[in-house]
């Protein structure tokens, strides 16, 4: 039996999210069968296009077209210039994104690059992000990010707070919730039977003892004694500076960080480009471009389309996986 294709809603439609789009559909093709939903008025100018009624009917658009599932905006758009009349369509096509999926219409959503301060601007939008706000339409449910590639799979276990924030923030109840979402993530989505979770410490040296701070040994060393104890292949609190190497990764399958950069730097240094934005603990799946909406370069053909295209490689195989 064909699985349906994936979603892939426009994003920030001022961003680099469309002409990525179009660049996606050349190098994927028939291989990763996707429909961009969308306003085609925000394509590139001279982009070859099909207009779809539903996601199935991509399956039968010539590969150098792209197959778009229409979504009428509000205004057109300058490549680099945000328009907030535009927010409440980008709105829009998320949900309708989600309900695709969750009907059986999509195998899976990709979604593109959204602009926070736009979004709240013309839509007084209340979610932080995509995360959040998708965790919504799910019905609430709890979620983490994980930035995946080939090399490395990482999940903050604190994400877009201050620093000084973080220690007050990682209780207990927090990073277990964390972790049990990660290994189910893993044996779910990227179907590993028994994962490893490597945990890293929040102190230089994993605390060394006491000396260089109390939390590893008070908060996470007894989380992840727990979770051992229940059968689950966990290790830590590890000092972070030694957990990147290659050697070091192939102990385990992902690592659980204490916070943003923590996690993002490691991923960011060893495939910047093809680092893909994963949400655990959805009822769908859903992937994301590891960037941003990069208005400066939107519109001059010189983003790179790779993260976008990891994206939805790693969105089919993990569709396939939840079928297994």
């Amino acid at each position: 039996m064909t699985r349906p294709p994936l979603v892939m809603t426009c994003g920030e439609p001022a961003g680099i999210g469309p002409e990525l789009a179009v660049r996606a559909r050349a190098i994927l093709g028939a291989a990763v069968p996707f429909v961009w939903l969308g306003d085609p008025r925000h394509l590139p100018s001279g982009t070859r296009w099909t207009e779809v009624a539903v996601p199935e009917a991509a399956q039968g658009v010539p590969p150098d077209h792209l197959p778009v599932l229409p979504h009428r905006f509000a205004a057109p758009v300058t490549p680099g210039q945000p328009e907030p009349a535009n927010a409440i369509g980008v709105i829009e096509v998320i949900a309708r994104a989600v309900d695709l999926v969750q009907s059986g219409a999509a195998s899976a959503i990709v979604t593109a690059p959204l602009h926070k301060k736009v979004l709240k601007d013309g839509a007084g939008f209340a979610f932080p992000g995509h995360t959040e706000y998708l965790a919504h339409l799910a019905g609430d449910v709890p979620v983490v990010m994980m930035l995946a590639s080939p090399l490395l799979r990482v999940v903050p276990a604190t994400i877009h707070i201050p620093l000084a924030d973080v220690p007050a923030a990682l209780t207990a109840a927090l990073l277990e919730q964390v972790i049990r979402l990660t290994h189910a993530g893993l044996i779910r989505d990227f179907g590993i039977a028994a994962p490893r979770i490597a945990v890293a410490g929040l102190n230089p040296h994993a605390g060394e003892g006491g000396a260089m701070g109390w939390e590893d040994a008070a908060v996470i060393a007894p989380v992840v004694a727990r979770l051992a104890a229940e059968g689950m292949a966990v290790t830590g609190p590890l000092p972070a500076d030694t957990m990147f190497h290659p050697r070091a990764r192939a102990r385990y399958d992902a690592a659980v960080c204490a916070y943003h950069d923590q996690a993002l730097i490691p991923i960011k240094t060893l495939d910047f480009d093809g680092g893909v934005n994963v949400t655990l603990g959805l009822p769908f799946v859903r992937t994301s471009p590891d960037h941003g909406t990069a208005f400066d370069i939107a519109g001059k053909g010189v983003a790179l389309p790779d993260s976008l295209v990891a994206a939805c490689r790693m969105a089919w195989d993990m569709a396939a996986s939840r079928l297994r």
